[in-house]
């Protein structure tokens, strides 16, 4: 009985699956990708991942507030939290999931990433297509900063 239960979900896992493959191309395969605002229309692919990829890093940069991570304990090094989100194919930034070492760095990151401008949505075979995004955002903690008197 337990294989039939292993084998059934692992059937309706591989159907979720492929029911997202059907709308969605991978940032890395994608014939084109999301246009970020400000990102020439008439670059190659592989100079458009470039320009998309510097803005959204930069946009994160600037935005970003490092002070979140005051007092919330950390050690002095580096801290690292992972970023997940979806252009849509209306070109609109969802999906946004955030894994990091602490739930308010993690609600910091997502509210960035809410900041995003909307893209050019992504194609493929023609058609607007939704594409997934990784961003790995890592900064370094140094509470000696945080702890000079002013």
């Amino acid at each position: 009985m337990k294989k039939y239960i292993i084998i059934g979900l692992l059937c309706a896992f591989s159907n979720l699956i492929q029911g997202q493959e059907k709308n969605e191309v991978a940032f890395a395969v994608i014939e084109q990708v999301p246009i970020y605002k400000g990102c020439k229309k008439n670059l190659s692919n592989k100079e458009q991942r470039a320009c998309m990829s510097s803005k959204v890093t930069k946009h994160v940069v600037k935005h970003f507030n490092i002070k979140v991570a005051k007092g919330l304990g950390f050690p002095n090094g580096k801290v690292r939290i992972d970023l997940i989100f979806k252009i849509n194919t209306k070109g609109d930034v969802v999906g946004i999931r955030a894994r990091g070492p602490h739930k308010k760095l993690e609600e910091e990151a997502r509210r960035v990433i809410n900041l995003l401008p909307k893209f050019i949505p992504g194609y493929q075979k023609g058609k607007p297509v939704t594409v997934p995004y990784a961003l790995p955002l890592i900064f370094n903690i140094d509470n000696s900063k945080y702890n000079k008197k002013k």
